[in-house]
């Protein structure tokens, strides 16, 4: 093998490696959206929040101790993920029979501008009566979006409303507010009910 030869198969080797670095630089800091595939450490994960549900009363991280939660963030004027997923919740919280009381849900609003105590009453009355909606000021709304690592990215239209793409996964907590995982959007039902009963202390056989 001549010197001209092996300098191009080490320019090739040096353009091929550039190639995979980018895009694993590309795949680490571009923006995660609807569903992101980034595993989530439960100890980075949660701090204090003071937020109001839609009943008015107040719900703190101290609420989310004694029993165990699913938190699930989205907005009421969500087209597709966030209906779907409530209604995926109130159907495994049937499926759970009196263990389902066990479990409290909370939807948190990303949007407090439109979602009002009003709205999310009005909204959650599609579905299982068990389900919370959270809302608040718009920095108490950043800060618990920021603390739960929570994606949420506004997407305004030319006609001046807006969507959001954001975090598709239901956070699983245990009875002491800590993360044990989480359902994705696209999770097989039995498998999401099967970590919802181990979750709520129900034995799988």
């Amino acid at each position: 093998m001549n010197r001209k030869t092996l300098r191009a198969i080490r320019i090739a080797a040096w353009v091929a490696l550039g190639v995979v670095v980018g895009f694993l630089a590309w795949s680490f800091l571009a923006p995660r959206t609807q569903n992101p595939t980034a595993p989530l450490v439960a100890s980075s994960i949660g701090g204090p929040f003071s937020l109001t549900n839609q009943r008015g009363e107040t719900v703190t991280e101290a609420s989310l101790k004694g029993h165990p939660s699913a938190l699930f963030f989205g907005y009421t004027y969500c087209p597709d993920i966030c209906p779907t997923t409530l209604a995926d919740l109130s159907v495994w919280l049937q499926e759970l029979g009196p263990y389902g009381n066990r479990l409290h849900v909370y939807f948190v609003s990303i949007d407090p501008a439109r979602d009002t105590r009003q709205v999310l009453a009005d909204y959650l009355g599609a579905f299982d009566p068990r389900i919370e909606g959270l809302t608040g000021s718009q920095d108490a709304i950043d800060q618990i979006v920021k603390d739960y690592r929570v994606y949420a990215q506004k997407v305004s239209a030319t006609d001046g409303t807006y969507t959001f793409d954001h975090t598709a996964s239901v956070y699983l907590l245990d009875d002491r507010g800590a993360l044990t995982g989480t359902i994705t959007y696209d999770e097989d039902p039995s498998v999401a009910v099967s970590k919802i009963k181990r979750l709520v202390g129900i034995a799988i056989s």
